[in-house]
């Protein structure tokens, strides 16, 4: 019998309180542990380094260092660039969801999100990881 095993999140938004919600609604799907959190591009790119996990969460507008440019650092690094990306974003424009799906995201959230939002893409993002 094969074993289930939890997936390692890292949650990148700059706004705490999008964090804790994402957490939160994390935790009560299940099977997701988010074992870093950062509020900059900077921090990300470091930590996302260093604990590899098996999914990403990313804001796109953050200062200083955007979402956008944290996936392309994690693209051009053999180490990164295969960790699956769900987006967070306020905007859901066509020519934004285009940019990023052509740099390899899985899947991307517009803010605000409900839990079922969250709980199906990442149902989606377990598939691809758990293969």
């Amino acid at each position: 019998m094969l074993e289930e095993r939890v997936i390692r999140a890292v949650i990148v938004d700059d706004e705490e309180l999008a964090r804790q919600l994402l957490r939160e609604q994390l935790r009560d799907a299940g099977g997701v542990e988010v074992i870093a959190e950062c509020a900059n591009g900077f921090e990300a790119v470091k930590a996302i380094t260093e604990v590899k996990p098996d999914v990403l969460f990313l804001d796109i507008q953050m200062p200083k260092v955007s979402g956008i440019e944290v996936l392309e650092a994690l693209r051009g690094d053999p180490l990164t660039r295969t960790i699956p990306v769900v987006m967070l974003t306020a905007e859901a424009g066509r020519e934004n969801v285009l940019r990023i799906a052509k740099m390899g995201v899985r899947d991307y959230l517009v803010k605000p999100f409900k839990e079922e939002q969250l709980i199906e893409k990442v149902s989606r993002v377990v598939t691809l990881v758990k293969k």
